[in-house]
C-alpha cells in the first residue's frame, strides 16, 4: 500500500541530486524551484536554504498551483525520505522535471553549505 501511495518502486521517475550538485546549480544560477517539504517548525528552527519555498508535505497536493510546471523542481527535507515521497507525488500529478536531494538538509549542513 505504501508503494502505491508514494510510488516507491524501481520505476520511480525521480532523479536523485547530491547536495554538491544542488550547490553547483545554485552557484551557476540555474533556474530551479527548491521546495522544502518539512514542517514550518523544522524550516524555521532547523534552518533552510535561502530561496527555498516551504510547502509542507501534508499540504503539497493542495498547493500544486504554487509550483511552476515549466521550471525544474528540486525537493528537499531533513534526510531525503519525505522529499522522495513528495517528488513521487508531484510526478503523479504530471510534473516531469523532478529531483530529490539525497540526504536532505542533514547532508547540506554536513557539507557546511549555508542556511538561513
Amino acid at each position: 500500500m505504501f508503494q502505491k501511495l508514494f510510488g516507491r518502486g524501481p520505476a520511480s521517475a525521480v532523479a536523485q541530486l547530491t547536495v554538491v550538485d544542488l550547490q553547483r546549480k545554485r552557484a551557476a544560477k540555474e533556474s530551479i524551484q527548491l521546495i522544502d517539504i518539512r514542517s514550518a517548525e523544522e524550516y524555521q528552527h532547523d534552518g533552510h536554504i535561502a530561496g527555498a519555498k516551504l510547502i509542507p508535505l501534508p499540504a503539497l497536493a493542495q498547493r500544486l498551483s504554487e509550483i511552476a510546471r515549466d521550471t525544474p523542481v528540486v525537493v528537499i527535507c531533513r534526510s531525503g525520505n519525505r522529499s522522495r515521497a513528495a517528488a513521487d507525488v508531484l510526478v503523479g500529478h504530471g510534473f516531469t522535471d523532478m529531483s530529490n536531494v539525497q540526504g536532505g538538509m542533514m547532508a547540506w549542513r554536513q557539507a557546511c553549505y549555508p542556511t538561513k
